[in-house]
């Protein structure tokens, strides 16, 4: 296992955001991707933390991340909702369109959303949180389909042709630990692959196959050509087309690839349905009597989803948060070329 170094979610936080700065983004824009990204790893997803500000710094340089840019609603109805990303941090786009469908859910009780020139979003529960702690349910498909090949493969296929298309559902339950699912439809997202890589370790069994289509534990083949596994066999290959061609609704398909692919919000403002307040307490009484339930031989408790991210948070608040040594290697880099101190400021 290689090094790592335990920083302040704080600290963190300072430097993503004076990183983003310099590379010409806006204050506000770079407060909130750099929030957006420790929040990840204090919910103890890293995957989809800090390990990508060098990754969006090469997109900003590259010029196929614009960071000034902000997104726009260019088509509206009164429970629907376009919205144009303008390749603009896809954290920035996704957080407004979540402000803006949870505004039109309490106007109409449901707003859906589909997107345009969007780029990489980031951990997808993040909006899900968004929406459950606006009392509202929200469901999020990301998916993506061609042809021309991608990085998980289909049940029964040789070669990639699907993303990990996840999922991310929020329900509100009224305290600081909604419920919330949020999964890749491949056995592990494509960034757990990449903190693999960065801490020297490998991949459990069944996650991943080479080049040629054969099993390995090595994530460096992934980085060489190879291709995850959906998770569940034909089940989790199911979804994930599903979260594609719901991807689809946004319009735009690539006949010369054979591809469809997009993002997909659905809000739901609870008080619409049924009072918020009595389903909120009656959704916490369900999860109690889930985490009830006496453990089976092996565990030590039944927990709900949501309990991983709030335990995570409590304990990563007070501890630190780990950062591989080569990520933040890569940080030093940037902070260099961008002329940065990476001294904390108090």
């Amino acid at each position: 296992m290689t090094d790592s170094t335990r920083h302040s979610a704080d600290y963190l936080l300072q430097i993503s955001r004076k990183l983003f700065a310099a590379a010409g983004a806006p204050d506000d824009i770079a407060s909130t991707v750099a929030e957006i990204l420790v929040n990840a790893n204090l919910a103890g997803h890293d995957s989809h933390g800090v390990q990508f500000v060098p990754m969006y710094l090469d997109r900003i340089e590259d010029g196929h991340l614009d960071c000034k840019a902000y997104p726009e609603i260019v088509r509206e109805s009164a429970n629907t909702m376009h919205v144009d990303g303008h390749s603009c941090f896809g954290h920035v786009m996704s957080r407004s369109a979540m402000e803006w469908a949870i505004e039109r859910a309490r106007k109409s009780a449901v707003c859906c959303v589909t997107f345009q020139n969007t780029t990489h979003i980031g951990r997808v529960g993040e909006y899900a949180e968004q929406a459950a702690k606006a009392g509202c349910i929200t469901v999020i498909t990301l998916g993506g389909a061609s042809a021309a090949g991608s990085q998980v493969v289909p049940f029964g296929g040789a070669r990639g042709a699907l993303g990990t298309n996840p999922i991310a559902v929020g329900i509100p339950t009224g305290d600081d630990a909604p419920f919330v699912i949020d999964f890749a439809t491949s056995v592990v997202a494509g960034g757990k692959i990449l903190v693999a890589l960065s801490k020297g370790l490998d991949v459990p069994e069944g996650v991943m196959v080479d080049g040629q289509g054969n099993p390995s534990t090595n994530p460096e083949e992934f980085r060489k050509g190879g291709y995850l596994l959906p998770f569940g066999a034909h089940k989790g290959y199911a979804l994930s087309l599903f979260f594609s061609l719901m991807g689809g609704l946004a319009g735009e398909f690539n006949a010369e690839l054979t591809s469809m692919s997009g993002l997909f919000m659905q809000v739901y403002d609870v008080d619409a349905f049924t009072p918020l307040d009595g389903y909120q307490r009656n959704v916490r009484a369900v999860l109690d009597a889930m985490k009830s339930i006496p453990p089976a031989p092996g565990f030590d408790e039944v927990l709900v989803p949501g309990d991983f991210e709030h335990r995570s948070r409590q304990q990563r608040l007070a501890e630190g948060i780990e950062v591989p040594a080569e990520t933040f290697r890569k940080i030093e880099a940037w902070a260099d070329k961008l002329n940065v101190s990476l001294t904390q400021e108090h």
